[in-house]
């Protein structure tokens, strides 16, 4: 999934490891990436969470998309920083799953929290 993944890839985003319901996923904020307030722009941060929400449901096989998500920004990333994804499965019910996804940067200081609900496609297929 993540080879075809246009978006995350053109923006530097590099896969660590997805497996078994969990992934982990990292980004260097650019200073393309870098809002009026000389931070990190929130979409940016929401995009790497979101990517590393989606390896982990998508880790299980059947295609999963995602049903919503939510992010708490706890504080700010500047440019140069390396973001990494840490994703969580928490729960999986039927065809829905409710993931965690902590971006850090590389010094561990917590950055955002997100919390993503993920829904497995009829047949598995697109």
């Amino acid at each position: 999934m993540f080879d075809a993944d246009v978006a995350s890839r053109g923006l530097g985003i590099e896969l660590v490891r997805a497996a078994d319901g969990a992934a982990v996923a990292r980004m260097r904020v650019t200073g393309a990436m870098v809002n009026g307030h000389a931070i990190a722009h929130g979409g940016f941060v929401f995009l790497l969470a979101d990517t590393a929400f989606a390896l982990a449901c998508n880790s299980h096989g059947p295609v999963t998309v995602a049903a919503g998500g939510e992010i708490t920004f706890v504080r700010p990333a500047r440019e140069g920083d390396l973001l990494v994804a840490h994703a969580t499965e928490r729960t999986r019910y039927g065809r829905s799953g409710i993931y965690d996804v902590t971006v850090t940067r590389d010094d561990g200081e917590v950055v955002a929290e997100f919390r993503g609900r993920s829904r497995t496609l009829a047949g598995g297929g697109g």
